[in-house]
């Protein structure tokens, strides 16, 4: 019976294809934006969580001043070297601390320029940052004791200051220092924030704060804790040192931010989650419009076939046989719609990740719970139309032209 009823189904769909077609249309809609939508935002989650995986794993970031609204940090007395050999030798389950400084000056090389980031640091700035060398070698204790105008440099300015040329050994001229290139940072490629992470040029700190920014101030600390190690532990300990190396007496504010990556990629992942939900609801509402389509199309079908109905009825079809049919013709559409709507929102996200650079993310829940709703769509917004059909009186149903 129910095979039946489904080939009767398909016959009174196919009478009326274009119609039929038009009718799933607001499925395939709402299906492709939900599945297109969720995919694209997973995706952008993936790439922001790499990204700054990126930074180092347990790394926490240390910089003077409060930030925030009504929080002014200008005031804030800077970090020194000082303090850096204070939480080397009094922080516990740390891998590195190391200090960082920065300023945006003009790079040149022959007749190349470009306005690059310059981080004055040490060594540990490899470690901190999970940052490896393509070719080269890292800062000489020497160089980092004497203040040697030696610099290791990142891809896109390798690329854009000496093309295919070998940069090692040559020197360029970093604002009005004449600099040695040592080394050749691997590529990081774009941040999920849009910036060039290659685009970066390394000098030993206290090269940068004799030659570049004539002061002995650090602007950032990191600290990379063990993998082992509790960051919230690190944090604390590292807040309790520097408020008695900056005098702060108890109940008065810190005058300086530590932050934990881990609170940072947590931070940012449930934000895009959040966008991707909301995104995903906003989608969903497509799907009802879609189910009211249908519903409008099945009265129209009820509608133009009530003497067929009214036949039925009086050579002895029952009414859930015809409430059934009815039924099956709405679901039949919506699945339909749902079929398609799944194929365009995956060719949709594809289409989408490949030009934003971000990794396909298909969740095959969101996909199977897309094409369960689009079948409670028929069943839900079919069943009116198909008890009207059921309901009618096969006298009058006949008497109908």
């Amino acid at each position: 019976m129910l095979l039946e009823t489904i080939k009767l189904a398909f016959q009174a769909l196919q009478r009326n294809v274009l119609r039929s077609l038009l009718t799933v249309l607001g499925i395939v809609i709402g299906v492709g934006a939900v599945i297109a939508m969720v995919t694209i935002g997973n995706g952008t989650t993936a790439k922001v969580a790499a990204d700054l995986a990126k930074l180092g794993s347990n790394l926490l970031f240390v910089r003077p001043g409060q930030f925030g609204p009504g929080r002014a940090s200008s005031e804030a007395k800077p970090f020194n070297i000082r303090d850096i050999e204070a939480l080397r030798s009094q922080l516990g389950s740390v891998r590195t601390v190391t200090g960082v400084s920065s300023k945006s000056v003009t790079v040149v090389y022959g007749t190349e320029n470009r306005t690059t980031p310059v981080h004055g640091t040490d060594n540990g700035y490899f470690i901190a940052q999970a940052w490896n060398l393509k070719a080269g070698r890292q800062f000489l204790d020497g160089e980092l004791r004497a203040g040697r105008a030696a610099c290791i440099i990142g891809d896109t300015v390798r690329s854009k200051l000496f093309g295919s040329s070998e940069p090692l050994g040559r020197s360029i001229r970093v604002n009005k220092i004449s600099c040695e290139v040592i080394g050749l940072l691997e590529s990081k490629g774009q941040s999920s924030f849009g910036t060039d992470q290659d685009d970066i040029v390394l000098l030993p700190l206290r090269t940068f704060q004799r030659r570049l920014a004539g002061n002995t101030e650090i602007a950032t600390i990191l600290v990379s804790a063990e993998e082992s190690a509790d960051t919230a532990k690190v944090q604390a300990d590292i807040e309790r040192l520097l408020r008695e190396r900056r005098n702060i007496v108890s109940g008065k504010e810190d005058d300086f931010s530590v932050r934990d990556m881990k609170q940072i990629v947590e931070t940012q992942t449930a934000t895009t989650a959040v966008l991707t939900g909301l995104l995903g609801a906003v989608a969903a509402v497509s799907l009802l419009v879609g189910g009211i389509g249908i519903m409008n199309i099945m009265l129209v079908s009820v509608t133009e076939r009530t003497r067929e109905i009214g036949i039925r009825l009086a050579i002895g079809a029952l009414e859930r046989q015809v409430l059934l049919q009815f039924l099956v013709e709405a679901t039949v559409l919506s699945l339909f719609g749902g079929l398609i709507g799944i194929l365009t929102g995956l060719l949709l996200a594809w289409l989408a990740t490949t030009g934003l650079r971000v990794p396909l993310v298909v969740d095959p829940t969101i996909v199977v719970v897309a094409f369960v709703f689009s079948a409670l769509v028929g069943i839900v917004f079919g069943f009116f139309p198909a008890r009207r059909a059921a309901s009618l009186d096969p006298i009058e149903a006949l008497r109908r032209e």
